[in-house]
């Protein structure tokens, strides 16, 4: 298997932030899971209208991160995402930097919780092999940082070849699957590292 793209990396506050939208968070991650899409497509997808999201669309055209692709009418072309991918990179130590990051962060957490409940609520109406595929689990490690970031390594170098805007080879029967991984320092109450 050929390696595959990287991710676009996204350091610059202004784009951090201007990212750090829900519904831009949200438009970005459907573009890049379903391929493209028009404003409309869009709209429907996310739960907003075709003008927000058109409004939004050209928001992150502006920076970079969709474009306008072939196909459509001449009222109403699809979009697509620019990227298979972004990195964040590490928190900076730059408080305006870092403040971006976290608005980002927050809003793709949400959207994390977001495409979890949707799955939850309609769980019953799911097809009993993708109920069964389905895995929502949590683990408790006991690892030195050095281990954390080999490990995370390991699972993004599995997983990568079967993110949407990369497989070119998925077979006929397969379909957009979320998968998050959250790997951090567990704190207590009072933000004390658990011993």
């Amino acid at each position: 298997m050929t390696e595959p793209p990287p991710r676009r990396h996204v350091h610059d506050a202004e784009l951090l932030r201007a990212l750090a939208h829900p519904l831009r968070v949200e438009l970005l991650g459907h573009l890049l899971s379903v391929g493209g899409g028009t404003a409309t497509e869009c709209a429907s997808a996310v739960g907003s209208t075709a003008s927000n999201c058109s409004w939004h669309l050209r928001q992150l055209e502006r920076f970079g991160l969709v474009e306008r692709s072939e196909g459509g009418n001449s009222r109403e072309r699809p979009w697509r995402a620019t990227a298979v991918g972004l990195d964040f990179g590490r928190l900076d130590d730059d408080p305006a930097t870092r403040a971006a990051q976290l608005g980002v962060l927050g809003a793709s957490l949400a959207e994390e919780d977001l495409l979890t409940q949707r799955f939850l609520d309609t769980v019953g109406e799911q097809p009993s092999h993708w109920r069964d595929a389905a895995v929502l689990n949590g683990y408790s490690l006991r690892i030195t940082p050095d281990e954390l970031t080999a490990l995370t390594d390991a699972v993004d170098r599995l997983i990568r070849p079967y993110v949407s805007a990369i497989r070119a080879d998925a077979p006929d029967d397969a379909r957009v699957v979320h998968a998050g991984l959250r790997a951090f320092l567990r704190l207590d109450a009072q933000g004390r590292p658990s011993a």
